[in-house]
């Protein structure tokens, strides 16, 4: 791949967003950032109390990612962000105009799974179900694809780069 590809990794909450993130950004050799670095202490405190955040909450937190993703337009980089919303794609995309999406996609059932034998993260699995109301899947407009989470990480990474090396001999930059 010749092209460098800034990419926004999304799905709801235990769908492997940061695991995949960090691994697509090793193979496509970019800087890597994860979304909930970027969340103020208030929305952090928010969620870890199971209150869901608000789109007035997120509207800042959204403007850091897309100032990171815009300094990064010409390098590369790839972000594992929530970007639940097509509101909020559009947001980031603003930023940068070319952002590819990867939609970490899933069951409820399996997804819960993993957020109950999860240690360590802010995000409890009490809010899953406000994710999953919220969640807008990708238009057919949006520049991405959906990958199904079941078959693992580094599957999941395969498939995120086949699908950016055809979008570049699409585009002829191979």
């Amino acid at each position: 791949m010749n092209a460098p590809h800034v990419v926004v990794v999304m799905g709801v909450s235990g769908t492997g967003k940061s695991t995949v993130g960090r691994m697509l950004a090793a193979e496509l050799r970019v800087p890597f950032a994860d979304a909930d670095d970027f969340h103020p202490p208030a929305n952090v405190a928010k969620m870890s109390a199971g209150i869901p955040l608000d789109d007035v909450d997120r509207a800042p937190w959204l403007d850091a990612i897309g100032d990171w993703l815009a300094a990064h337009e010409h390098s590369g980089g790839v972000v594992a962000c929530s970007a639940l919303k097509r509101a909020y794609r559009d947001r980031l995309r603003r930023a940068v105009p070319g952002m590819i999406t990867v939609h970490l996609v899933g069951d409820r059932a399996l997804i819960a799974a993993r957020l109950h034998e999860r240690t360590g993260h802010f995000m409890p699995e009490a809010l899953l179900d406000s994710q999953f109301a919220d969640l807008q899947p990708l238009e057919p407009d949006e520049a991405g694809l959906a990958v199904d989470v079941s078959p693992g990480p580094e599957t999941i990474t395969e498939q995120a780069v086949a699908a950016l090396r055809r979008l570049d001999a699409d585009q002829g930059t191979t």
